[in-house]
Parts: structure tokens; C-alpha cells; sequence
């Protein structure tokens, strides 16, 4: 099968799923191999401090992950791409690609993704369960509590027919640890 390389996609694996921020002609569920969903990138901004930093999504090296991809317009490809930067990009902890995805009915497109710096500060590595739900219980940040961002990010995953059996584990520890946060 080729990759149709004639259409501009992103994919999304996060927050990017179901709040894109910009305009796109069709949206598809999709699916992306040698990557993998994970809570592995420290937030010290959005969803913690420096002094206690919380956990957002990356898309690391590894296993697949479900997710959407939004079809963009040839006249917004630069409008997209620059709002994308602005947004993904503004500790450089994440790394630009263009990715082979597999949409749900089947074509294979290039899609731009959004993928984790493991050479970056930020950079969490592999948590236990235990390690993630004691910062997402304990960290926040400008946007609110760290458990708050878990909490949405599986109510939408739910909503979309995806399972994420790590995140789900980390998300009721940490719901055990941030009483406070309900």
C-alpha cells in the first residue's frame, strides 16, 4: 500500500484529538505504528511547576497509538503548521515529523505528528504507576490541577472508543492521592 503523500493530515494523539484549534475538511480516526501514547513529558507550566512538575502526553518511541487525523486545506497548510508550532513547540520538547498513518478506512497518509525529545530536560522516561500518579495527584500548574488534564484526557479517549489501561491505572491512583482535586 502507498502513502499519499498529495493531502496534508495531522495526527493527534492528545489534546489535538478533540480541541485541534484549527480548521480542517475531514477528520478520521487513525492509527500510527512505532509510536505510542504516553504521560512521559514533564509539565512545568501548564500542569505543574518546576518545583513540581506534572505529566502531559507524548507521543514516544514504541508499540502504536490510536488517535485522529484532520485533513487541512492546501490554502491553510502554513496557517496550520504555524499555529501547530506555536502550540506544540514552545519548550522544544516535542520534535516535528511527518509519520506514515493509517486512517480509518484504510488509505495510508502522511500526517505531521508531534513526537517526544528524548534527549530533552523535560523528558520522564519510563514511570511506574505509582511515579506518574504522585505528580499528576500533586501538580498545578497555570491551566489548573495536573489530575484535571488526566480526567479530560480519558473522558475523551472513553468518548472516542479508546483504551489507554496505563493512563486509566495512573488516573485512578492519582484520583486516590488528590482528594482536594475532585
Amino acid at each position: 500500500m502507498t502513502v499519499d503523500m498529495n493531502d496534508f493530515w495531522v495526527f493527534g494523539y492528545g489534546s489535538l484529538m478533540w480541541n485541534p484549534g484549527f480548521e480542517y475538511e475531514e477528520r478520521q480516526a487513525a492509527h500510527l505504528y512505532g509510536f505510542r501514547r504516553s504521560l512521559c513529558v514533564r509539565s512545568w507550566v501548564h500542569r505543574g511547576t518546576e518545583e513540581r512538575p506534572g505529566l502531559v502526553l507524548g507521543l514516544d518511541r514504541g508499540g502504536s497509538c490510536r488517535g485522529m487525523a484532520f485533513r487541512v486545506a492546501p490554502d491553510r497548510w502554513e496557517a496550520v503548521v504555524d499555529y501547530l508550532r506555536e502550540r506544540e513547540l514552545v519548550t522544544h520538547v516535542y520534535l516535528e515529523r511527518t509519520l506514515p498513518a493509517t486512517l480509518g478506512d484504510g488509505r495510508r497518509v502522511a500526517a505531521l505528528a508531534y513526537i517526544i525529545d528524548r534527549a530533552h530536560h523535560q523528558y520522564a522516561g519510563a514511570l511506574t504507576i505509582e511515579e506518574a500518579a504522585s505528580a499528576v495527584g500533586s501538580a498545578v500548574g497555570r491551566a489548573g490541577p495536573n489530575i484535571d488534564y488526566v480526567r479530560n484526557t480519558l473522558l475523551h479517549l472513553r468518548e472516542m472508543g479508546i483504551r489507554d489501561h496505563w493512563l486509566e491505572d495512573v488516573g485512578r491512583a492519582a484520583e486516590a492521592l488528590a482528594p482536594a482535586a475532585r
